[in-house]
């Protein structure tokens, strides 16, 4: 399964943002643990190189008006990387969780780049980027207590065969499919939007590949871009006249 772990994207979502682009990373065998010296300079140097590329301001407010879009308030609930960008702004880092997920929040900081890491042993079927109908369930926490939540109809979720697993494209991961210490077999999805190039979207694939490959040498590691459906020659020639 893990081989073919590629995840469906709707025509939905390109109707919404059809400059939406998704690098799907698959990396089986690899050796999670705590961060090591190697991750933790990877985290530093992102974290002290908040400048960013010209565009990364202008990505962050192309994923605000993507939020908008759907009915979901950006200032409330931002996209996973203004959501890291602030982290650091007040505490000067994100806390340490592992050395997976510290690899790819650094990935995220440093190319203001929403980036998310998953178990696939957890997941029921493939990932699936949707407009939800309304009322699919998201398992998480409340007041420390399991708690299923129905999202909003129209709202962008990730989900599987069993519920949703994070919530408004990429503001909120659901608890039952996230990386932990003993995860070997990993999905990770980085999500670019217009104005950030296509080349820095594969620099930062390579990035996460690359600190994989360090921390797993044995790993095996595969890529797929996913891209909109390409249109029938004619309605494109159609479309380009006006």
């Amino acid at each position: 399964m893990v081989s073919s772990f590629v995840p469906e994207i709707t025509s939905a979502i390109f109707a919404l943002r059809p400059d939406f682009r998704a690098l799907s990373i698959v990396a089986s065998g690899v050796q999670n643990g705590p961060t090591d010296q190697a991750t933790g300079e990877l985290m530093h140097r992102a974290c002290s190189g908040l400048g960013w590329a010209s565009w990364g301001e202008a990505h962050l407010e192309a994923w605000r008006d993507a939020y908008r879009a759907f009915g979901a308030k950006p200032q409330r609930t931002p996209c996973s990387a203004e959501a890291l960008r602030k982290r650091v702004e007040r505490d000067g880092a994100p806390p340490s969780i592992n050395a997976v997920v510290d690899l790819y929040n650094a990935v995220s900081i440093r190319f203001a780049l929403p980036v998310g890491g998953e178990n696939i042993a957890a997941y029921a079927g493939l990932p699936r980027l949707v407009q939800a109908v309304g009322g699919e369930p998201f398992e998480t926490f409340r007041d420390g207590v399991a708690h299923v939540e129905g999202v909003d109809a129209g709202e962008v979720v990730w989900l599987d065969d069993r519920g949703v697993t994070c919530r408004r494209w990429n503001w909120r991961q659901g608890p039952r499919t996230r990386i932990a210490a003993d995860t070997v077999d990993m999905w990770f999805v980085l999500e670019r939007l217009a104005p950030m190039p296509v080349p820095a979207l594969f620099d930062a694939g390579d990035m996460l590949v690359d600190g994989l490959k360090r921390l797993a040498p044995e790993a095996v590691v595969t890529q797929v871009m996913i891209e909109p459906p390409a249109l029938p020659e004619a309605l494109a020639a159609r479309l380009a006249r006006g």
